[in-house]
């Protein structure tokens, strides 16, 4: 088996850690935004004796009453491949295998288009350069044997097609939730050290995301800062006959985004 380390408990349970703040946020979000008309467009704060201290303005009243919606997006993002081994991972001779999480980056734009008054249909095109590794041991590891690192990097076309959930507005703030399918074609890689880049992926992918959202009102824009999860369907791993892609027969990508939206 893979080595029991700290690090890679966490891989392993990170996911139904996530799935469980997801869910919260939702179950507390929802109902806190389900008052909005209730308020009126304008509110006024009170000092101690009576006087007028703020008033608070909704911005952009008539934003909801439009169609169509365009904007874009920047979003950090933190991938892995989410593996199972081969029936020769537990081989001698072979090595042990762990995914490791690495950082990258998405832009893009975003079409929106209003369905009804709590539904949106979206479509957000963008471009992700991600890097994914991959850690082998020796098979029977001890600290002084060496670590060897696989590594696939590239960019890719990203094509979500997403539902959009939006609760209430509540003045200036409302939460949503999203969900769909995202489709992706790999467009460049960087293979600059062969030593590292034995293994190798598929450049077509197909995610079912998921997330969820605040929608915050300026006076010029919308500004939505969103957590989305994306579980890879596809199996990536291209079969070779070196050792790394023998130990393993599924590789599928695993992402954690945060998207910065403007609209």
């Amino acid at each position: 088996m893979a080595t029991p380390h700290v690090r890679y408990k966490l891989h392993l349970h990170g996911s139904k850690v996530a799935r469980l703040a997801l869910v919260a946020l939702v179950a507390v979000g929802l109902p806190l935004a389900a008052q909005a008309q209730k308020k009126s467009r304008s509110s006024a704060s009170r000092g101690s004796s009576g006087k007028v201290k703020s008033i608070t303005v909704d911005n952009l009243p008539g934003y909801d009453d439009k169609w169509f919606h365009p904007g874009m997006f920047i979003a950090p993002n933190f991938s892995r491949y989410k593996i199972e081994q081969s029936a020769s991972y537990v081989q001698a001779g072979n090595v042990s295998a762990n995914a490791i999480v690495s950082p990258g980056l998405s832009v893009g734009f975003i079409a929106d288009v209003r369905l009804a008054d709590n539904f949106d249909l979206r479509f957000t095109p963008g471009a992700s350069f991600i890097t994914r590794r991959v850690e082998y041991k020796p098979f029977g590891y001890s600290p002084a044997d060496s670590i060897l690192t696989q590594e696939i990097g590239g960019t890719q076309i990203d094509l979500p097609l997403l539902l959009k959930f939006k609760s209430e507005r509540r003045r200036n703030t409302r939460v949503y939730v999203v969900g769909g399918i995202k489709s992706s074609v790999g467009v460049g890689n960087r293979r600059k050290d062969p030593a590292r880049n034995l293994l190798r992926a598929s450049s077509g992918d197909v995610s079912i995301e998921y997330g969820v959202g605040l929608d915050l009102f300026y006076p010029l824009f919308k500004f939505a800062p969103e957590l989305r999860f994306s579980n890879g369907l596809t199996n990536l791993l291209v079969p070779g006959n070196d050792v790394y892609s023998r130990s393993l027969q599924s590789m599928k990508s695993n992402t954690v985004t945060l998207y910065l939206n403007i609209e």
